[in-house]
């Protein structure tokens, strides 16, 4: 029985990749002529070592083999994978010629995953060719990428916390807490296993954290922690760890793609609200909307900044773009995966602008699975609330993804 519903898992989550990737399918009468995107950096280990405070856990968390935050060798294995999709994708799409380099640039935080999968990316997309890649000195703030943290852009902390409040609606945080109370409780049983005291991530109740000036708002107790635990666990995951490795050997695949939830939902509560994302994306909405109305015919065909999953939920919340990659919960930004502006033209020239959710599926990363045949990314369409163009619901014309681009920013930094 067990394995006829696994082969029916299979099957729905084969027709349900590839009706995403059919769905992303270009417009009849319309051709990409330039790709602009922000994609999150590749698997890394957590970002600081031990990752949670001494008693979230029953045991040593696991080993990693690279220092904390950076790129691993499995999560540029699976960068190089996606880059090959991606360079097929771009020759299919007529925007990265079958021989020579074409023209394109990538710009990075200064974050060594940043660097890394950019470079890393880069290199596969474009073999034998030389990148010039942009980025600061690694771990030198950058307000392109950072520019709250960095001071970069206006920013009132009082009007951040109220616009995160009042998105949460009136069931608040508890209510949040409370729907996610099995989830929790999922985590809490990893983390401790047959340990039942002074162990967990529920003890504190779930909170936005103490108001800080020019900072941005953030979750406090069991749900800021929760999330940062689920994170780890797909991270563990993603890396392709035995599944001995993986939560100590009590997290289920099933369990990862749960607990994502709680990742998701901290994004939605305060990286999405619009007063957050219009200052989060001061800087690379900005670069966005620059490269893909550049009027020059020399113009890079592709842009790629190579950030964070704080960027991409910032981009979702500006324009109220959602996706589900196979594996994660709705929304939640996967490794690698990747917001695309795909810029189209018509046989008359004119110009319009669709957005894309463009990853591998978890397991593709876990399992480093080539990509080609059946075996394709995810690819899906986001509608753009408000634009309609030849019919097609959330095609913007050009000029009209500009026009909604300087309205929503403040404070453009670039």
């Amino acid at each position: 029985m067990r394995s006829i519903l696994s082969a029916a898992a299979a099957i729905l989550l084969a027709s349900t990749r590839s009706a995403a990737f059919a769905q992303a399918a270009v417009p009849a009468g319309l051709h990409v002529d330039r790709v602009v995107m922000l994609m999150r950096h590749g698997v890394r280990p957590p970002t600081k070592s031990p990752p949670m405070p001494a008693g979230t856990a029953a045991e040593a968390w696991p080993a990693w083999p690279v220092e904390p935050g950076y790129l691993t060798p499995h999560g540029a294995d699976a960068l190089r994978l996606l880059a090959a999709a991606d360079r097929a994708a771009f020759i299919a799409d007529g925007v990265l010629p079958r021989t020579g380099c074409g023209t394109m640039r990538i710009i990075a935080d200064s974050d060594q995953r940043t660097i890394a999968t950019a470079q890393t990316w880069g290199a596969a997309l474009a073999p034998g060719c030389t990148l010039d890649i942009a980025h600061r000195p690694q771990d030198v703030g950058d307000p392109v990428f950072s520019p709250i943290d960095e001071g970069a852009v206006p920013f009132d902390a009082a009007q951040a916390r109220a616009a995160v409040l009042d998105d949460i609606g009136p069931a608040g945080i508890v209510g949040e807490e409370r729907r996610l109370r099995p989830v929790l409780s999922r985590i809490d049983a990893i983390l401790c296993g047959a340990a039942k005291s002074a162990c967990g991530v529920t003890r504190e109740p779930s909170t936005l954290a103490p108001l800080k000036s020019g900072a941005r708002p953030k979750l406090a107790g069991a749900l800021d922690r929760a999330s940062t635990v689920a994170q780890i666990l797909l991270l563990e995951y993603a890396d392709g760890k035995p599944m001995r490795a993986v939560g100590w050997g009590r997290a289920t695949a099933a369990d990862i793609g749960r607990a994502s939830e709680l990742h998701a939902v901290e994004f939605r509560l305060v990286a999405r609200p619009q007063y957050v994302a219009a200052r989060g994306l001061s800087g690379i909405g900005g670069l966005m909307r620059q490269a893909i109305s550049d009027p020059r015919k020399d113009a890079p065909a592709i842009t790629m900044l190579s950030g964070h999953d704080t960027n991409i939920a910032n981009l979702g919340g500006l324009l109220d773009l959602h996706w589900r990659v196979p594996g994660l919960a709705a929304d939640d930004p996967s490794p690698g995966g990747a917001i695309l502006f795909e810029r189209l033209a018509d046989q008359q020239g004119r110009l319009y602008v669709r957005a894309v959710y463009r990853s591998q599926t978890l397991d593709q990363i876990r399992n480093l699975t080539p990509l080609g045949g059946a075996a394709k990314p995810y690819r899906s369409v986001m509608p753009i609330v408000g634009c309609s163009a030849r019919g097609v619901r959330g095609l913007c014309t050009l000029a009209a993804f500009e026009t909604l681009m300087n309205d929503r920013l403040v404070g453009q930094v670039g």
